[in-house]
This record gives structure tokens, C-alpha cells and sequence, in this order.
């Protein structure tokens, strides 16, 4: 049945719910997707198994898959903040660094909250029978593929989707719908051009020729899906990240021209995540953890992998006045993941507090992986 609701009246209703891009795509196998299957023939997808199951592969390749009577895809882009909405702190405190879009609530739980009265919106214009499944980075969609093919934007050398007006700073949602809506034009135009800045910016070369990444050299996934330790080899390249990373995003040139820098409300930065002090981050209970970071995206890392962060952080800050912290950590943490990373942070700082720490340390731990990295940091200390 073919649907009434207008594009401009969907268009508005999805910008009076906080969706600043919108357009229709039609249910048709992904344009890209040999370069997933080739992607993760390449094992580039690091240690997300899920990504490669049957299901997950054959979801992604046809959207009928996904929903037998789909005859349209809805997608939207909601904007998060521009990273320069939140000014550097002082240079005498330590900071992390949180990746925008994980400043304020969990787009997990907004996104779907907003996209639920355009699907009423729509049932109500179709009438009875309307199926549908919307999805918001949480099953087997190639999200970009279908955004590019609705209008929305096109897929830059970064992989993010790059919107000619307002930049790349969005999160994505897709309803798919068995409602008849015609499509809009898809964007054809590369807009990228000649420009390498992300590839060149990127501190630990994850960023692939085909547009893809090497998810596991990607800060992003080190800091947040990676649930063991973090590359020795990497760690300095990580900087002050301590969830996810935003730097191929901040060089990129329609970022700089055309992202709004008041934009974002939705997600409004909640105090202290933006750029949190890294000292007072490792003191973190699990308790202060949980109440901190609740309905945060940074609940993903769980407590054991955003400290393992923070004390990186710490140890690329090369800051002295830290070691107390690293030291009560290396003696009294429950997780040895926490006290390893703590242990390697201690050999960046050096001094003869970290030595000393060190040494008492390596007669009191019993884990391997903790004592292997504590004799790497007493030759770096």
C-alpha cells in the first residue's frame, strides 16, 4: 500500500525530533558490500567476532533479510557536538579526552526514543499493517551505505559519513519499513577529493586506502571494544583518549568550514566527561564508576577497561606528580588489567618513587601478565 506522509512533512517531523538529516533509500543490496566481506576477510575487524557470524553477513546483504517486507529504509543523522564546543583545561592538570559523541547520554537509549513517533507518525499515515525495525548502530546494517544512498552525505577516506553542509559529526538511525516511499537522490559526488588529512593525522596509521580502518590499530576500538590489553607499541600513540578518538574528524576540512560549534544540544556535554582529570579518574570506585558514567556511552568500556585508559593517559602525560596514584593502583587494584597498564605508566614517569614501587611490586604480584610488564617498566623507569 502505497504510504500519503509527504517527504517535507517526514522532513520536518524528524527535525522537530532532533534529526537534523533525513531521506529515504531504497531496500537494495549495500553498494559496498564486497568491501565489508573483503574487510573482514583481512581480519581487519580485530576481535569483534560478532561481525563476522552468518547471520551478520547475510543480514547485511540484503535488507529483506532484516525485514521480509521492506520496501523503503528511513535514515536520519542526529548531530553531537563539534569538539571544539569544549575548550582544552588548564596545562597544570592532567586531562583525558572522551570522543564527543559520548559527552552526554547514551545515543543507545535517545535515538530510539526519538525515532519512535515518526514510526507512529508514519503507521498512522499508512494505516493498519505497517511493519518495521528501526536500529541505531545496534544490528547487522551497513549504516553508511544506505545514508549515502538516501542523500544524506557520502563516505569520506575516514569512513564517517561527511555531510556537504554541515560536516560529519552524526550519529545514524534507520527505520526499515514496509511503507512505500519513493527515494531520494543519492549524493554521487566524492567530495573528498585529493584531501589526505585524516589519513595523515591519525597517530597509529589505522586508516586504510579502500575506506575502510584497521580496527585493531584504531584508537577508538583500543579504548572502548578492546577488552584485554592495549599494544605496548601503541600506547604513546594514544595520547590523552582515554574513550574513543575524534582527530580524523577535527582535521577534516568540511568540519572546519561547515560543523555548527553550538550544535549538538541533544547530547549536551555532562560536567566532567568532555575532559576529566585523569588523577581523580583513577580513583574511581566501582560504585563512583557506575554513578558517573550512568546511561553514558562510556559504560561500554566498563570500569577495568576505562582505567586501563586512564592510566595510558597518565603515562603519555609523563606527569611525576601522578605517581602517587599509579602506585596506590599497582598495590591495592582488584584488576590486574588496571595494574599492568598502571605498572607500564609508571615506567614513562620514571623517578625513584616508580622504581621503588616497581620493585616492591614485583615481589608481591602473582599474575604473569602483570609481572611482565613490570619488568618492562623498571628498564624503562
Amino acid at each position: 500500500m502505497p504510504d500519503t506522509l509527504s517527504l517535507d512533512d517526514l522532513r520536518a517531523n524528524a527535525a522537530r525530533l532532533g534529526f537534523s538529516l533525513s531521506g529515504i533509500a531504497q531496500p537494495e543490496p549495500p553498494p559496498h558490500l564486497h568491501t565489508y566481506e573483503n574487510w573482514l576477510a583481512a581480519g581487519r575487524n580485530a576481535d569483534m567476532a560478532y561481525l563476522e557470524t552468518e547471520r551478520a553477513r547475510i543480514a547485511r546483504a540484503d535488507p529483506l533479510r532484516v525485514l521480509d517486507d521492506c520496501r523503503s529504509i528511513l535514515v536520519f543523522g542526529m548531530r553531537y557536538p563539534d569538539p571544539r564546543a569544549i575548550p582544552d583545561p588548564h596545562p597544570a592538570e592532567a586531562a583525558g579526552r572522551v570522543a564527543a559523541y559520548a559527552w552526554g547520554d547514551d545515543y543507545h537509549d535517545v535515538i530510539p526514543q526519538r525515532l519512535a513517533p515518526l514510526v507512529e507518525l508514519l503507521g498512522a499515515q499508512i494505516g493498519a499493517g505497517l511493519s518495521f525495525k528501526t536500529y541505531t548502530d545496534t544490528g547487522p546494517v551497513l549504516e553508511r551505505d544506505y545514508a549515502q544512498k538516501a542523500g544524506l552525505g557520502w563516505a569520506g577516506k575516514n569512513t564517517c559519513l561527511i555531510s556537504p553542509n554541515s560536516g560529519s559529526y552524526y550519529l545514524l538511525a534507520e527505520v526499515f519499513s514496509s511503507a512505500e516511499i519513493a527515494p531520494t537522490p543519492a549524493l554521487q559526488s566524492d567530495l573528498c577529493g585529493t584531501c589526505t588529512r585524516c589519513i595523515d593525522a591519525c597517530p597509529t596509521a589505522c586508516i586504510l586506502p579502500d575506506r575502510t580502518l584497521d580496527a585493531g590499530r584504531c584508537i577508538s576500538y583500543l579504548t572502548i571494544e578492546n577488552k584485554g590489553p592495549i599494544p605496548p607499541e601503541l600506547r604513546p600513540r594514544l595520547g590523552e583518549w582515554v574513550f574513543g578518538c575524534d582527530i580524523c574528524q577535527m582535521v577534516c576540512p568540511w568540519n572546519l568550514r561547515f560543523s555548527d560549534v553550538s550544535g549538538g544540544a541533544i547530547f549536551a556535554p555532562r560536567e566532567g566527561i568532555p575532559r576529566p582529570v585523569l588523577r581523580s579518574e583513577l580513583r574511581l570506585t566501582a560504585q563512583e564508576f557506575n554513578r558517573k558514567f550512568k546511561r553514558s556511552p562510556v559504560q561500554r568500556a566498563k570500569r577495568r577497561g576505562y582505567l586501563r585508559n586512564v592510566a595510558v593517559a597518565l603515562g603519555n602525560a609523563k606527569d611525576r606528580s601522578a605517581a602517587p596514584d599509579l602506585i596506590s593502583i599497582l598495590r591495592e587494584e582488584p584488576e590486574p588489567l588496571v595494574r599492568a597498564h598502571a605498572a607500564w605508566a609508571l615506567g614513562q614517569t620514571g623517578g625513584p618513587a616508580a622504581r621503588a614501587a616497581l620493585n616492591a611490586a614485583r615481589q608481591a604480584e602473582t599474575e604473569n601478565a602483570v609481572l611482565d610488564e613490570i619488568t618492562v617498566a623498571l628498564d624503562q623507569a
